[in-house]
């Protein structure tokens, strides 16, 4: 029976050492064979110690864009997607009137608020209210 020292490491841990030594080969730190090589004993090792001594000699990287770029938007994709179709919706039904229109010889009246504000009403709604965004969403998991 093996039994080790220190705090156990979690596979999500070790996936998180396994995007560093990434990035460090990816900025030419580490060549390939010593890559595989860590990333071997990254997933072989056991404890959070032993992961650590896997960087012990490469240097601290800061924080990705990527993951700091995510928190910061508040419309999740769906809305973003239903305020563009609402937008396309709502350019098509003012060129159809603006067709209809012109071979009128005169403005008709104006049937597209009817498509265009409701619709909108209810997405302003939504976004204003945040059921959908993942902050409520957190917020409320409690």
């Amino acid at each position: 029976m093996d039994i080790t020292t220190g705090t156990r490491a979690s596979d999500a841990e070790r996936a998180q050492i396994a995007d560093l030594l990434g990035r460090h080969l990816t900025e030419g730190r580490l060549d390939l064979a010593e890559y595989n090589d860590r990333l071997t004993s990254v997933y072989a090792t056991a404890t959070r110690e032993d992961l650590q001594l896997v960087l012990g000699d490469l240097p601290k990287l800061p924080k990705t864009a990527a993951a700091q770029s995510t928190s910061r938007t508040r419309l999740p994709i769906w809305q973003r997607i239903e305020g563009s179709a609402w937008l396309g919706v709502s350019l098509l039904t003012l060129f159809i009137w603006a067709a209809i229109s012109l071979a009128a010889g005169e403005f008709t009246y104006p049937w597209p608020i009817w498509v265009i504000a409701p619709w909108g009403a209810v997405l302003v709604f939504r976004v204003v209210m945040g059921w959908e965004s993942t902050a409520w969403n957190r917020y409320h998991a409690r």
